[in-house]
């Protein structure tokens, strides 16, 4: 899979694409990133990407010129590529619109700086505009870091096997199951026995259990989201701390 990211800052991106899995990939070949500086595509001596905004207010904008020779000069690989604004209009990044996104063979992710960029860029070429959260940045680097890492997870080979990408959080609609390692106690902590005991059946149970109940304490909102089944719902019902949830979820 190939990303091009254009920005005007790709030096960030250094140690983010050196290391661990990401830079794993990179080097096995699963993953082709590739950055784009917007400054080389300006025309003026000061290598500007920014101008005043129109009807005046603070702040800069990204001009349009340098971004859309740059994104004429990125070779789309295939038919089945498509061009991300980064942006907190955009529409909200979650794990499902990562997997669509691992659907694609090329990704061509714009970073936006200043006070955004001008409305021209994403009429003119965008096709999805993306927000990686309800707050602002300084620009758009770091949404395209969480979009890469989490589509990266996704494409075959990168993880070793495809049932870490499945048991993770938010993959069923729920949050993962608390995990534990050696020792076996720590600070007067426990692990659980059910977790020392080799049955798989006991183990399955109790893991969904958890996450379930994890959910419920942590984002009730994705309960009311996720689809359950029947033991799903017997687990719910035998958790008495969980009966608000469960309660509001009938008033909605």
């Amino acid at each position: 899979m190939r990303f091009d990211i254009l920005t005007i800052f790709p030096g960030l991106f250094s140690s983010f694409l050196s290391h661990g899995i990401l830079g794993r990939s990179i080097e096995r070949g699963l993953i082709d990133i590739r950055l784009v500086n917007i400054r080389d595509f300006t025309d003026d001596p000061h290598r500007s990407t920014d101008d005043k905004p129109y009807g005046g207010g603070a702040g800069m904008v990204m001009t349009p010129g340098p971004v859309f020779r740059a994104l004429d000069a990125v070779k789309r690989e295939s038919e089945n590529s498509s061009v991300i604004l980064l942006s907190p209009q955009g529409k909200r990044f979650d794990q499902s619109l990562a997997w669509k996104l691992a659907g694609f063979d090329q990704l061509i992710l714009i970073c936006g700086r200043y006070e955004g960029v001008d409305e021209r860029i994403r009429l003119g070429y965008a096709d999805m505009e993306i927000s990686i959260g309800d707050y602002i940045l300084n620009g758009g680097e770091t949404g395209a870091m969480v979009i890469i890492e989490a589509v990266s997870r996704l494409v075959p080979g990168v993880l070793g096997t495809d049932k870490s990408s499945k048991e993770d959080t938010f993959e069923n609609g729920l949050l993962k199951y608390p995990q534990y390692t050696r020792p076996k106690v720590f600070n007067g902590m426990h692990v659980p026995d059910v977790l020392l005991s080799g049955d798989h059946e006991r183990i399955r149970i109790w893991r969904r259990t958890e996450s379930i109940k994890k959910t419920c304490r942590n984002r009730p909102d994705l309960i009311k989201k996720a689809d359950l089944t029947k033991e799903d719902l017997l687990i719910l019902k035998r958790q008495k701390d969980l009966a608000s949830v469960l309660d509001a979820d009938k008033n909605d």
